[in-house]
């Protein structure tokens, strides 16, 4: 059974940081491009960043560019996302997930999230 757990959310003061860890239980880890999403109370899920399989190619939503940054280490099975500056803005459930082999853009497994909460 795959399974893919978010760790890293808390409560933060804007402008501060944090960094989520996405630890994953697949077995071919390196060969799934990895994204983070993010949910507030109310709205859809959003894309937040994408990393492809290799870690050489990285994508983000306009919102966090300069911010956030995504990377991964696949030796551990597991992805970050770094966000820097954070607002009240970002204030979300945020979950990870791997990405279909075949089809880009469509996300075979996630994870359950975990909370972003920043104070202003």
């Amino acid at each position: 059974q795959v399974q893919l757990v978010e760790s890293g959310g808390g409560l933060v003061q804007a402008g501060g940081s944090l960094r989520l860890s996405c630890a994953a239980s697949l077995r071919t880890f390196s060969r799934y491009a990895m994204g983070w999403f993010r949910q507030a109370p109310g709205k859809e899920r959003e894309f937040v960043a994408r990393i492809s399989s290799s870690g050489d190619s990285t994508n983000y939503a306009d919102s966090v560019k300069g911010r956030f940054t995504i990377s991964r280490d696949n030796a551990k099975n597991t992805v970050y996302l770094q966000m820097n500056s954070l607002k009240p803005e970002d204030t979300a459930v945020y979950s990870c997930a791997a990405e279909n082999r075949v089809v880009r853009g469509n996300y075979d497994y996630w994870g359950q999230g975990t909370q972003v909460t920043v104070s202003s």
